[in-house]
């Protein structure tokens, strides 16, 4: 059976399940959530719980799907391809550098890597949804700007790969391993300029 049969995603305790079932897991992580908390915060039963999702992985996987998607959507209604790639790239990387550090893509990030022996699944959702989806996303921008001769690129998806990367810098890896929890927009900012010279350097006409 598959994720998508298996999930009903009508009705109106839908997005009381996904809002209790997000706190929870950003508080005790997968396998310390519970059924019960996760019903309890969420203001249902467990039967009506339940019946949204028969599986706690696959609540957890709807969580950083619904989460992820609504961060592209946010960086894309942020976006006007008119605009010169710099600064298309600048709101793009600025919007990435925050997520990538924020409390929830970092507990997601931990879960993953943790369960991923037991629960390959968890990672590989969290992959499609986050960071595979966001290359792709970049890399059809990415071929717009190169048919509009901003920039030169022959390997597309190498060139979105390696931004994300670039935003990725000095923070992401103070944040994984816990050597600091809180970032300041000066800088996410000083990354992400920093991730858009670099890139402009090798891609810009």
């Amino acid at each position: 059976m598959t994720q998508a049969a298996t999930i009903l995603r009508t009705g109106r305790k839908f997005d009381q399940v996904l809002r209790g079932a997000r706190e929870v897991f950003m508080a005790d992580g997968f396998e310390g959530a519970s059924v019960d908390d996760i019903a309890r915060a969420a203001g249902v039963s467990k039967a009506t719980l339940y019946s949204y999702f028969p599986d706690k992985r696959l609540l957890f996987m709807e969580v950083a799907q619904t989460e992820c998607s609504l961060m592209a959507e946010r960086i894309i209604s942020m976006i006007d391809e008119t605009k010169p790639a710099r600064e298309v790239l600048t709101i793009a990387a600025t919007q990435l550098t925050a997520f990538l550090v924020s409390d929830f893509a970092q507990q997601v990030f931990r879960i993953c890597v943790a369960e991923r022996d037991r629960f390959p699944e968890l990672g590989k959702a969290f992959y499609q949804a986050g960071p595979e989806n966001g290359q792709r996303q970049l890399a059809e921008y990415l071929e717009k700007a190169v048919a509009n001769g901003e920039l030169v690129i022959e390997d597309i998806y190498i060139a979105a790969e390696q931004f994300s990367e670039l935003c990725k810098v000095r923070l992401w890896g103070r944040a994984a391993f816990g050597i600091q929890s809180s970032f300041s927009q000066e800088e996410i900012d000083e990354v992400a300029l920093q991730a858009v010279d670099m890139f402009m350097a090798r891609y810009g006409t």
